[in-house]
């Protein structure tokens, strides 16, 4: 429930700030720079990876019905080595336990500009 009302208030801010975000760049005058120097602005790098629940269960294979081998708590630290459909093989930093997580609730934090 907490998940679902966090996505969605994220997708309400995200619609509200397009016409905002939008507007500037369509009435500016064409800019001689580059694209590459505007994607060096932090709001526009890719955020990281976080934990959208409680807890997730860290499997041996990248299937709901395989053996679990941990749990990644939403306070641990974790590194993200390969991503196969909307699983992902993770090392919890604190256990150092190994293995695949869903996607459904491990994800990049997303970043966006209000300029």
């Amino acid at each position: 429930m907490r998940t679902a009302r966090f996505a969605s208030s994220i997708a309400v801010l995200g619609a509200l700030a397009l016409p905002v975000v939008s507007a500037p760049s369509a009435l500016a005058a064409p800019s001689s720079t580059p694209d590459a120097a505007q994607a060096t602005r932090p709001c526009d790098r890719r955020g990281p990876w976080v934990v959208g629940a409680q807890a997730v269960t860290i499997r041996s294979k990248a299937t709901s019905k395989s053996t679990a081998r941990g749990v990644l708590y939403r306070s641990n630290k974790f590194t993200v080595h390969k991503s196969h459909g909307n699983w992902h093989y993770i090392t919890d930093k604190v256990t150092g336990v190994t293995g695949w997580v869903s996607g459904t609730y491990v994800y990049r934090d997303v970043y966006f500009c209000l300029d």
